[in-house]
């Protein structure tokens, strides 16, 4: 049975090229990259390149990457670092929405002493600007905010919420994990301290992440050890992994015009075809700036886990949410924030799709999903054909 993988924001397939240019660090360039030999020096040679590749594709300098293990290193380093640079402050701005990265963390932070504004959103998922700009205090140490939320696709403007925090001399943190390599990003001239992504969304191997800290941002690092990342990050350096995201991020530089043009016409395909079919459903988000990948879809009177099992049959990948809170019977937090009422919040699938998708992918979908709705609603004790919902 072919699989088709609909759910790209949980993770991405590793790309040929990426494994390719991976390969050799596991046999013939094993060096240690921080040893006086020329043999480990070679190896450092690709860390550079690799650093440069990454940087071009947010229109950031080599020096302001650092390299970590993922995007939830990357996360709590900006955060904990701002609080540790700033000790006098003990005020942490970030939004209801935000990845578990940066939530749990910040509800932790709560438990020691900490304040923080989470702020709210509206039903599309966007923050209000003028509540936002009321929550920066002199106490604020750090704002949080990520650039596209995981489960809805919507965007943020996170580079007016920066360059508003920058003007009270505020730092300011994106988790920008999704974000990165589908829509355009060029940190040259905006007011962002720090962002972060993870290289297994956009097809590199799990295991590597970066941060960037913009020249001239005080840093505190998070993991204490030796002299890699310019003192920035200890730990031998994952050299497999780094020259993955490197090749990767060049990948994604070279198909971000595809993202927001073929990709994004199959996602708008997905969306139409199943509201003509499906009756109560609701796009969440739908009305938001989003990324060009996701749909985030509730189905009325049905569980999303049913839905997820019963496509699964059909090879069918898709999730309900975040890959980090799937296992919760709980309905998604973000969900709850942008106030889908309870009857479609626990009926909701988020389809994610990538530069491999094809038309044949989508097609299986809108073939298969309807019946699946159908047969759910079945079996619901609360369906009545013909009962109405507005679709966002």
């Amino acid at each position: 049975m072919r699989t088709v993988y609909l759910d790209n924001n949980a993770t991405t397939r590793v790309a040929p090229e990426v494994l390719e240019e991976m390969l050799p660090f596991f046999s013939d360039l094993y060096g240690n990259p921080s040893s006086m030999h020329s043999f480990g020096g070679q190896v450092a040679r690709h860390i550079n390149e690799a650093r440069a590749r990454v940087a071009a594709l947010i229109g950031a300098e080599p020096d302001e990457i650092i390299f970590t293990s993922c995007g939830t290193e990357s996360d709590n380093t900006a955060v904990l670092s701002a609080l540790a640079v700033n000790p006098e402050k003990r005020h942490i701005v970030t939004s209801r929405v935000e990845h578990p990265a940066v939530k749990v963390l910040c509800e932790n932070l709560v438990e020691k002493g900490y304040r923080v504004t989470a702020l709210g959103v509206d039903s599309s998922g966007n923050i209000d600007m003028d509540e936002y700009e009321r929550s920066l205090t002199l106490d604020t140490a750090v704002v949080s905010l990520m650039w596209a939320n995981n489960e809805t696709g919507a965007i943020f403007p996170v580079e007016e919420a920066a360059l508003l925090a920058r003007e009270k001399g505020i730092l300011f943190h994106t988790d920008a994990v999704q974000a990165v390599g589908k829509i355009p990003i060029n940190m040259k001239g905006n007011g962002l301290s720090m962002l972060s992504f993870s290289g297994h969304k956009l097809h590199a191997p799990k295991g590597i992440g970066v941060l960037y800290v913009r020249r001239g941002t005080r840093f505190s690092p998070f993991m204490i050890g030796g002299h890699q990342e310019k003192s920035r990050r200890g730990g031998t350096e994952n050299t497999p992994g780094i020259a993955g995201i490197g090749r990767a991020c060049k990948l994604a530089g070279e198909r971000i015009e595809e993202e927001n043009t073929r990709v994004k016409e199959l996602r708008d395909r997905l969306e139409r075809e199943i509201a003509t079919r499906v009756s109560n459903i609701r796009i969440n988000g739908g009305k938001a700036l989003r990324l060009p990948n996701t749909t985030n879809i509730s189905f009325e009177f049905v569980e999303g886990e049913g839905i997820l099992l019963l496509m699964d049959e059909f090879g069918i990948c898709a999730s309900s949410g975040s890959a980090c809170t799937s296992g919760s019977l709980q309905p998604s937090h973000v969900l709850r924030a942008m106030g889908v009422p309870f009857t479609m919040a626990h009926g909701s699938v988020r389809f994610s799709l990538s530069t491999y998708s094809t038309d044949e992918d989508v097609d299986l979908v809108i073939e298969k999903l309807p019946p699946i709705i159908a047969r759910l609603r079945e079996m619901s004790p609360y369906w009545k054909e013909g009962s109405v919902c507005a679709a966002e």
